[in-house]
């Protein structure tokens, strides 16, 4: 299976993985041949990549470290709950039930399960899921990373935990700004951006008055726009003044955002974006250990995703390296020239250093 761009599919192309929405449910299952109507409504419904069938990858199979049980019943139970807090007329009221706090913690059980289990890089969390909300599905992409990060960090199952639950929370103030600003496609004004930066603060008022919910997980969602340096809001807190769980998340919580497609702007490439986490290091704003932690733990070249490397060849990712997953293995499929290649041959660029991913296919 091969990753594509939703710009650049064809009618006749055949699924390869299904496409879900934000409650779980299966939108189009896989061997679903796409039409042209299908295509528009993916894009309309905010779908940016797809996994279909391929000739040159046809061995490729994406089994996700996260599970797609676990992660239609995660998005099952964050729709459920956010929804109700959305369409509630006292927002900042709302209460929980137990039962919805239980849920979230045995959800995050479950991903910490099917992390632990799988001793592979950890797949970027790619868009196969419709939203009619980006908080959604950032908020459950986040805490899965912090989670992999945490681990990777050497982190304890209580301390997960707390991270876990801070992270899928950690925008819940979101939901209480103005859609219109919130959604808004042009640059923000600095009054705009001062109510936008408030969701830190309305999102721990709410949490804390949350039974279940512990007082560190909701600074963790305080805390996670803070910066090491002190250029971070809402507090300008510095270095250790800052939580470690929220550091852990805001590393996350950068790659995520800069990965995915906004109303404002489109999504970075992934060697982009962690290029930016190590900009950020250099400045301050973030832990260089938790920067190599991410680039060593998460796999930022999904498997099935076409690339183009500094030689001119284009090729697709068809496997990673446990030590160095930022630099997998490419099987190439054309020439610098544009021709196809007449036989398939693979490049493992931890061994060929000199030769560099300079562009994905699945998001330019």
């Amino acid at each position: 299976m091969r990753l594509i761009s939703i710009t650049r599919c064809q009618p006749g192309m055949v699924l390869a993985k299904p496409i879900y929405t934000d409650t779980g449910t299966v939108l189009l299952n896989r061997d679903v041949s796409l039409t042209d109507s299908m295509i528009q409504r993916l894009k309309q419904k905010g779908i940016n990549t797809l996994y279909i069938r391929d000739k040159a990858t046809e061995d490729i199979e994406v089994n996700e470290v996260i599970s797609e049980e676990t992660r239609r019943s995660a998005m099952k139970t964050i729709h459920q709950s956010f929804t109700d807090i959305i369409l509630s007329e006292q927002k900042w009221k709302t209460r929980l039930s137990m039962q919805a706090v239980t849920s979230f913690r045995t959800m995050f059980e479950s991903i910490l399960y099917d992390l632990k289990k799988n001793r592979n890089a950890m797949n970027l969390l790619t868009n196969i899921y419709t939203h009619d909300n980006y908080v959604y599905a950032h908020s459950l992409n986040v805490a899965i990373y912090s989670a992999a990060l945490a681990i990777q960090q050497g982190y304890n199952d209580k301390e997960l935990t707390e991270i876990g639950i801070g992270a899928l929370f950690h925008d819940i103030g979101k939901l209480m700004l103005p859609e219109e600003i919130l959604n808004k496609p042009d640059r923000l004004t600095e009054d705009e951006f001062e109510i936008i930066k408030k969701h830190a603060e309305y999102g721990f008022e709410f949490l804390r008055n949350q039974d279940g919910i512990s007082l560190l997980s909701a600074h963790c969602a305080y805390q996670h726009h803070e910066r090491m340096n002190g250029s971070g809001y809402p507090r300008g807190l510095k270095g250790d003044e800052i939580h470690r769980f929220a550091r852990v998340m805001a590393v996350c919580d950068v790659f995520d955002a800069l990965t995915t497609n906004r109303v404002y702007r489109k999504a970075m490439l992934p060697h982009e974006a962690v290029e930016i986490l190590y900009t950020g290091a250099g400045d301050g704003q973030f832990e260089s250990k938790l920067v190599e932690g991410f680039r060593d733990t998460i796999a930022i070249y999904p498997l099935g995703i076409t690339v183009v490397l500094n030689t001119g060849e284009v090729g697709v990712v068809v496997d990673y390296n446990r030590r160095l997953p930022s630099r997998p293995i490419v099987r190439i499929t054309k020439h610098p020239d544009g021709r196809d290649v007449d036989k398939y041959y693979e490049i493992d660029l931890s061994k060929e250093l000199t030769i560099m991913i300079v562009g994905c296919d699945a998001i330019i």
